[in-house]
């Protein structure tokens, strides 16, 4: 099912330059029938995204800065998506913002039944990411757009990518323990579903994967088993935690 999204952007919190990819992405997920960022236009700050609105269809939402300290920017996002909610016309909504101040905005549109779809930079807080059903980092997007760029001029691509830890590797193999049958095996794509679930900020993207399986063949801690399709010509991909041998020393 393909969702209507309000797409609401902080345009005093996240920076212009990918907005292309950002659209590409949110794309992924839905129907963008709603597309909004909020800031003061007559701040120079903003200058950047002014350029780009038009090619994207983005409508600019005026908001002053009436007091000092105060981010009316937030407020107006937050009225907006409540209006728009209350409205029925979307099924989901993109907050695009690497500000806390929208987790509550976040949880209060999924205890209505929104799918709720966070992009931000890293240096976001984590009860945001938590907030969300799913949280993209703009520096993959980044990531994607130097890619692309080095492909063209022939030079090697300088991917900044985290390096997977022993937490994200422990959170794959209880994952896959939660739904495996007797044999121990678990469907990739119900592994990726709870993966994100359970962690929001989930992404293979993150630590330089395009997908989540070529990431889980990277690690040596799983077997992967390909099994025929009755109903496509496409191959089931199943995973499995090896087991771990215990190595004990015996005394002499």
């Amino acid at each position: 099912m393909n969702l209507n999204l309000a797409i609401l952007i902080d345009g005093d919190n996240i920076p212009s330059a990918y907005v292309k990819e950002m659209m590409e992405e949110i794309a992924k997920y839905g129907n963008p029938t709603i597309k909004r960022i909020y800031g003061d236009w007559t701040k120079p700050h903003l200058t950047k995204w002014k350029n780009i609105l038009l090619e994207n269809a983005i409508t600019p939402i005026q908001q002053y800065g009436y007091t000092t300290g105060k981010n009316a920017t937030d407020s107006a996002m937050i009225i907006d998506a409540m209006d728009i909610l209350y409205s029925g016309k979307v099924s989901g909504f993109c907050l695009v913002s690497s500000d806390s101040d929208f987790t509550r905005l976040a949880t209060r549109l999924r205890e209505a039944g929104m799918q709720v779809i966070g992009i931000g930079e890293k240096k976001t807080p984590n009860p945001f990411i938590a907030a969300c059903d799913r949280f993209v980092y703009i520096e993959v997007l980044k990531n994607r757009t130097d890619k692309k760029e080095n492909e063209d001029e022939k030079t090697p691509a300088r991917d900044s990518v985290d390096k997977i830890t022993a937490k994200e590797i422990k959170l794959i193999e209880t994952s896959i323990s939660d739904l495996s049958d007797e044999d121990g095996w678990a469907f990739l794509g119900d592994i990726g579903s709870l993966l994100q679930k359970k962690r929001p900020n989930f992404d293979s993207r993150n630590y330089g994967f395009p997908k989540l399986t070529p990431l889980i063949k990277s690690l040596d801690e799983f077997e992967i088993e390909q099994r025929e399709n009755p109903k496509s010509r496409h191959k089931l991909i199943f995973v499995k935690n090896k087991e771990k041998r215990n190595v004990k020393i015996k005394k002499s």
